[in-house]
């Protein structure tokens, strides 16, 4: 995107909406997508977050991933927006073909060496019908996938606030907390989607337009419950929520899921089978 129509994006923003002056303003990219006079030209006009999509640290997987930047790239780019002093998350995909636990404990030391305060822990998923699904790759089995999730958590000096992110306390990122929290939320531009909520009732934002369809309260609470848990904080047990959640299922596996206070949590152990947990929860 170029930075003027960022800066008119941003200008708009500001004159129809009452934008809080610490408001998170995040911009995403890919090493060498933007060089250091780009970033500094979007620090100037307002972005203070950026996200950038490494995925590896390693040539030969950055290749096997299809990526046009090189590991050195990423270093570059991610040093240049941490001398900016921007808020810098970077997105990272392990579980690749033939890829080891040792391999992964080398990316979250390097993560550790740069002084990131937020980064994306991404597992590999490959769709049957895609080229990389039809070439057959050989991938690690579930147990070994398992061994790289909590080896991130074990050698992250970052700790985990969500299923897939992790980061210094107070430099979580507030837009996907606000999404996992269930909160209201507005989508701009084509594809875009949000959650409203208007008179007490919740309406589903379609395609970043103005149509909005109603959801029934269970509809949402299903939502909420789906991200809530999502989360090491957990989805707050409200009554649309315990209306649809089965709570002698909940309380039946403390391994699983845990309450605090009136938020219900996966565990570290349930993380590991979040899908199908939720799918036993919801009634």
């Amino acid at each position: 995107m170029p930075t003027k129509v960022f800066d008119s994006i941003l200008t708009e923003i500001r004159k129809n909406l009452n934008l809080a002056p610490d408001a998170e303003i995040t911009i995403e990219a890919n090493p060498k997508t933007i060089d250091d006079n780009k970033i500094s030209e979007f620090a100037k006009i307002g972005m203070n977050r950026i996200s950038i999509g490494v995925q590896s640290f390693d040539d030969e997987k950055l290749k096997f991933l299809g990526r046009i930047h090189s590991a050195d790239d990423a270093r570059r780019t991610l040093d240049g927006a941490l001398r900016h002093g921007l808020r810098v998350s970077a997105d990272f995909i392990y579980g690749l073909p033939n890829e080891t636990v040792a391999a992964v404990i080398k990316t979250c030391q390097e993560i550790n060496s740069i002084g990131l305060s937020h980064c994306s822990m991404y597992e590999l998923t490959i769709e049957p019908n895609t080229p990389l699904g039809q070439s057959n790759p050989e991938m690690p089995d579930n147990e070994t996938m398992a061994d790289m999730y909590n080896a991130i958590n074990d050698n992250l000096c970052l700790p985990r606030y969500e299923v897939s992110n992790y980061a210094v306390p107070g430099q979580e990122c507030r837009h996907n907390q606000n999404v996992w929290d269930g909160e209201p939320y507005i989508g701009i531009g084509t594809g875009a989607a949000g959650r409203v909520l208007l008179n007490g009732v919740w309406y589903e934002q379609l395609g970043g337009n103005k149509q909005f369809e109603p959801m029934s309260d269970a509809d949402r609470a299903i939502e909420r419950v789906i991200t809530g848990l999502r989360t090491v904080r957990g989805v707050k047990l409200d009554e649309h929520v315990k209306n649809i959640i089965n709570l002698e299922f909940a309380k039946s596996c403390p391994d699983m899921l845990s309450f605090n206070g009136d938020r219900l949590a996966a565990t570290a152990k349930g993380m590991l089978v979040l899908d199908d947990l939720i799918t036993k929860l919801v009634k």
